[in-house]
């Protein structure tokens, strides 16, 4: 078994790649670095007035990709997770680019919320620091969002992610990288606009401790220390005093300051600008740099993931508690709909398996949208499932529960735009049945179907006599028989 995991991180600055060895200690494992690639690709950059990132962009990000795909060559799929995060986001052209950059890299690529997005890197962010009961504020600066979060030992309590970012920040308020006491000001005020949303609730739950944990935390502690305007951490008076410098310059420039690298020079103005914001809206004191980010909390969540410790099964787990589902009938709904999933005859793999795993999910809340209303109850629950801040899933993932959700009663006409392939449309079919015949809400007892598929061609056996004595189960099967022809399908129910 390949002992090896890699995470890619598509920030909108950056392009980062993190390969670790795992070394097991009975139920426990630990991740060692084993290779890290970075690539400066400044894909927010290529945002154009339309929001569509531009072809060059494109073009160096799919290069990169390239690169990254030949290092992670003979990788199990399993074993890679490649997260996109706010470019990709709010770019218009993301669903055209996306395949390309698939093939690129050759592995999947999901992308994630801001929330998760922030879950990911206060993840990341504790595995590189002492053990604490203290409540810890984590900032990540990237280039098209911010990440906030406060956290107690491995539980996020805080989770947000505002749409400014360092990169963004300097394009709308440093044209041509000109600084002014003015334009400083503007930009400060706007990210305290964008801060007010969270900072009484920031400061209601408090810390005790707080961490930079992005590129521009670690360049602006570098820069306050070894300039003489900070003595070890990141202060709001040091950073004024770097403020008030690079308004006297009206300029960065790499050869001005010590401790800055050249990748910084074109987004420094961004992101003092919203880390003085942070300071000064939520009241930091000072600030340490965590070594951890986003990479490495991808890293980790896939190691959860192969011990078993799946931050989506919590998700789960709350939000049927939340919505106080009956989770009597939804686990008979999941355990048949998985004994149909299994006869399927569909091919081993991890894309097999995500796939049961999402009709399990599924299975778990198709009834959330019973929290809205009864009418049309199926379409409440898809609309929660792909809409709702549900840690440790993809929008892709989201979007894969909410076309089960939204199927699996009614017509099928409403979830075509959802594109699924076959193996999705099986799944489905393995739920809408699940429901049908457990309509009474008890259980069936021994299990007197099987599912057989040949292509398109399903087929349901069922033992004599049983539908005799279920009329209405019988009568719902025809139904459903002529749904599915609908949809190209045959359903076939046959007594033997």
């Amino acid at each position: 078994m390949d002992n090896r995991l890699a995470s890619i991180d598509l920030g909108s600055n950056t392009f980062r790649l993190s390969i670790g060895r795992v070394v097991r200690h009975g139920a426990s494992a630990q991740i060692y670095a084993e290779d890290k690639l970075r690539e400066l690709v400044a894909l927010a950059n290529g945002l154009d007035d339309h929001m569509r990132i531009d072809a060059a962009t494109v073009e160096q990000a799919l290069a990169a990709l390239r690169r990254f795909g030949e290092r992670l060559r003979g990788f199990p799929p399993a074993n890679v997770r490649a997260v996109a995060t706010n470019t990709f986001r709010v770019a218009r052209n993301a669903a055209e680019i996306l395949p390309a950059a698939e093939q690129a890299l050759g592995f999947p690529i999901e992308i994630i919320s801001g929330q998760e997005e922030a879950r990911l890197i206060y993840l990341g962010v504790i595995q590189d620091l002492p053990p604490s009961d203290h409540r810890r504020l984590v900032i990540d600066i990237g280039g098209g969002s911010t990440e906030f979060i406060i956290g107690r030992r491995g539980q996020p309590l805080e989770l947000a992610s505002l749409e400014m970012g360092c990169t963004t920040w300097t394009r709308q308020f440093f044209p041509q990288g000109r600084i002014t006491p003015a334009r400083m000001r503007q930009a400060i005020l706007a990210a305290r606009g964008a801060l007010e949303s969270i900072s009484s609730r920031y400061r209601g739950t408090g810390w005790e401790e707080a961490y930079g944990s992005s590129g521009t935390a670690k360049g602006l502690l570098a820069v306050l220390t070894e300039n003489g305007f900070s003595p070890r951490d990141i202060t709001l008076d040091g950073m004024e005093r770097l403020r008030d410098a690079l308004e006297r310059n009206g300029v960065v420039r790499l050869e001005d300051w010590a401790g800055l690298k050249a990748e910084r020079v074109p987004v420094l103005p961004g992101g003092l600008a919203i880390m003085i914001a942070a300071f000064q809206e939520l009241g930091i004191d000072r600030m340490q740099a965590g070594d951890g980010a986003l990479r490495v909390g991808v890293l980790h969540d896939l190691l959860g993931r192969d011990l078993h410790q799946d931050q989506r099964d919590e998700t789960v787990r709350q939000m049927r508690d939340r919505y106080q589902l009956d989770t009597a009938q939804a686990g008979r709904v999941r355990t048949l709909a998985l004994q149909f999933f299994d006869q399927l005859g569909l091919e081993a793999g991890t894309e097999t398996a995500e796939l049961r795993r999402a009709l399990g999910w599924t299975a778990d809340l198709h009834e959330i949208g019973l929290a809205i209303a009864r009418g049309d109850y199926h379409k409440h629950s898809a609309y929660i499932l792909q809409h709702a801040d549900m840690p440790g899933f993809s929008h892709d993932d989201q979007r894969l529960l909410a076309f089960l959700a939204l199927g699996h009663q009614g017509r099928l006409a409403k979830v075509r735009s959802y594109a699924p392939d076959r193996a999705r449309w099986l799944a489905l079919c393995c739920l809408r049945l699940a429901v049908l015949l457990l309509r009474r809400r008890e259980p069936l007892g021994a299990l007197p179907l099987r599912l057989d598929v040949h292509a398109q061609h399903v087929c349901l056996h069922i033992q004599p006599g049983w539908l005799a004595a279920r009329p209405l189960s019988g009568f719902q099967l025809k139904k459903e028989a002529a749904i599915w022809r609908k949809a190209g399908f045959v359903l076939e129910v046959v007594e033997r």
